[in-house]
């Protein structure tokens, strides 16, 4: 049997260090001689300890569990591609990337030891790697504006060509003949594009990431598998079935990896971050059903500190900016809120017209924009309502302090600044729409506890009729 283990988007995971041991205590149960362990980007961040270590935590969960190979994601260029090139040097995995370029243009790291493609042998069998990040990276993360990404289809078909032919010409020169590859695997970070993938490329499997939900099918004669994010499944892929197959496993009762809760603890440790904001009642639930199914009390929260830094006429929250994780219960420390929203990004002033907020209202539907699920909400409103009807595509209401948003009106947006760099999740906001900008959004969202508390509650910000049933945070 040869077997690859594989995780992704762990990204804040390493902010429970028992729960990053639990996980790499499952990859390792998982793996063994007959196996390779693999991750497929956003392994390094975002996160609180990552912000801590500018993403070199992973390194210890790298020699935790004997990764092989991992591939870019968004989020390792959370510190600018200088403090990815380090971390790529220093690790002991091999970063396989076909695919990224650098600020000249050039394949990004190749002096760090970044390869287009790779092959490991796995009890006695070859198996070849290629790795690929999602085009929009640049347009996802600032800090990676000044890197460029090739089209992933041809980028990967091109490695894997070049990497089958010399194969063939080392077996030749051996004198075994013929291809000695046995299995062909891309490590993907695209999400939606693993389809696409599947169906242009000659490969056995495809092990994916950047969407937070879980997939295990077959596309076009190809695995596709995808363990979801913060560890909550590891994925054991069998290449030697035919055709291969995966099971998702939970890191659930798993023995710790031995040490690394301490290594991560003691990163931890010099940040300082255990002051008490607030205390909460009732838990305060942040998980992916919640944030991406309609209002909820964390959303209501951030949307509502962001309206009012800049006492913005509405506040404006992205539901992939909020990082899922363990409830809020009791004790909300100033951790909790930098887990919550773990970028150095400050909360961002625009100002739009009244017609250019209606839009901004209908994309936190996102009809037009191929991000995440299909049915995923995309964004948290402060001091707005929204009802929108999701057969028609179509918003029936939209309200500012309760009047009806007018088209020839301006309106002030407290924003994220990420939303006005990136085209992928609100492209109507821009960067010609800002006026101002404020503290860090993890600052903003501490000022704003001390001042109002942290207790958030649904009012009906948001209605989504002719839906199925959004997740209950009541």
């Amino acid at each position: 049997m040869v077997r690859l283990v594989h995780y992704s988007d762990i990204e804040n995971v390493f902010d429970a260090p028992e729960r990053a041991a639990r996980l790499a205590g499952r990859v390792r149960s998982l793996s063994g001689p007959d196996a390779a362990v693999v991750g497929t980007g956003d392994t390094t961040a975002p996160g609180v300890l990552s912000l801590v270590a500018t993403g070199r935590q992973v390194l210890d969960f790298y020699e935790a569990t004997d990764t092989v190979f991992d591939t870019f994601g968004n989020h390792e260029f959370d510190y600018g591609p200088d403090a990815c090139r380090d971390f790529v040097a220093d690790a002991p995995a091999t970063f396989v990337s076909a695919n990224v370029r650098d600020e000249k243009g050039d394949p990004f790291g190749r002096d760090e030891g970044v390869v287009p493609w790779a092959t490991h042998e796995v009890d006695g069998e070859t198996i070849g790697f290629v790795g690929v990040t999602d085009p929009a990276t640049d347009s996802l993360n600032p800090m990676a504006a000044d890197l460029s990404f090739d089209d992933p289809v041809s980028a990967a078909r091109d490695a894997l060509a070049e990497m089958r032919a010399m194969v063939a010409e080392r077996e030749e020169t051996a004198g075994a003949g013929g291809d000695a590859l046995d299995h062909v695997v891309v490590l993907s970070h695209l999400g939606a594009g693993d389809d696409n993938l599947a169906r242009e490329l000659d490969v056995d499997a495809i092990a994916g990431g950047h969407v937070h939900s879980r997939r295990n099918e077959v596309v076009a004669d190809t695995l596709l598998v995808r363990p979801g994010v913060n560890g909550e499944t590891v994925a054991e892929i069998d290449l030697s079935a035919d055709p291969p197959t995966a099971t998702l496993h939970e890191p659930d009762g798993a023995d710790p990896a031995p040490g690394l809760a301490d290594a991560l603890a003691e990163r931890m440790a010099a940040a300082d971050l255990d002051e008490t904001i607030d205390v909460v009642d009732r838990p305060i639930e942040r998980s992916g059903d919640v944030v991406h199914g309609g209002e909820c009390r964390v959303g209501n929260f951030v949307a509502d500190a962001f309206r009012w830094v800049h006492d913005a006429d509405v506040g404006l929250s992205n539901a992939g900016g909020l990082r899922q994780g363990d409830p809020w219960a009791g004790d909300v420390t100033k951790a909790d809120l930098i887990s919550l929203i773990p970028f150095e990004e400050p909360v961002a002033l625009a100002s739009v017209s009244g017609a250019e907020l209606q839009e901004v209202f209908r994309e936190m539907a996102a009809p037009d924009v191929d991000f995440g699920e299909d049915d995923w909400w995309h964004g948290h409103v402060s001091n707005a309502r929204v009802v929108w009807d999701d057969d028609a595509e179509l918003i029936l209401e939209a309200t500012v302090d309760g009047e009806p948003v007018d088209p020839d009106e301006r309106y002030t947006v407290a924003v994220s600044e990420y939303l006005l760099h990136s085209e992928h999740e609100f492209p109507t906001l821009a960067q010609r729409h800002r006026i101002d900008e404020a503290d860090i959004q993890y600052e903003v969202l501490a000022a704003f506890a001390r001042e109002h508390g942290i207790a958030p509650e649904v009012e009906g910000r948001i209605e989504i009729r002719n839906r199925a049933a959004a997740a209950d945070d009541d």
